[in-house]
């Protein structure tokens, strides 16, 4: 059994933010306090931290891999088979816009895996991954 992550990010905008996760990815909200939010993100524990509003962003950066520039730094979750296309409809429902939308990278290869690029609403980049073969996760 792996053991669930925990992962804790800045935001600028605290509310903003929580519904993004709440309502569109469906997140559980945990313990709360004025300046930070645990939200459940598929069992693992994913945390906002308000930041300062001066603080700036760091300029965009991407790499290219099977032919798309991946956002970087960017952070996620391996769901599923079925559970990563049932994401993928409601993000698309819900007309999020992606980065890279949901598609097969590496078709055929070794690490065949589905994923798909966003941005929540303080421009963090999120990518949700499956792979067909779990084993495949960390193959060469």
């Amino acid at each position: 059994m792996i053991t669930p992550f925990h992962l804790a990010i800045p935001v600028r905008d605290l509310n903003k933010c929580r519904r993004f996760y709440e309502e569109v990815l469906n997140c559980a909200v945990g313990r709360t306090d004025e300046k930070w939010v645990d939200l459940n993100l598929f069992g693992h524990q994913l945390v906002l931290h308000e930041k300062a509003s001066e603080s700036q962003m760091e300029e965009a950066i991407s790499n290219p891999v099977d032919g798309k520039d991946v956002p970087v730094p960017h952070f996620g979750v391996v769901l599923e088979w079925d559970d990563w296309h049932a994401l993928a409809e409601n993000l698309e429902s819900k007309q999020i816009k992606f980065v890279i939308e949901p598609y097969i990278r590496f078709k055929g290869q070794v690490g065949e895996q589905a994923t798909m690029f966003f941005y929540d609403p303080e421009g963090n980049a999120l990518e949700f991954k499956s792979f067909k073969d779990l084993n495949q996760l960390f193959a060469k």
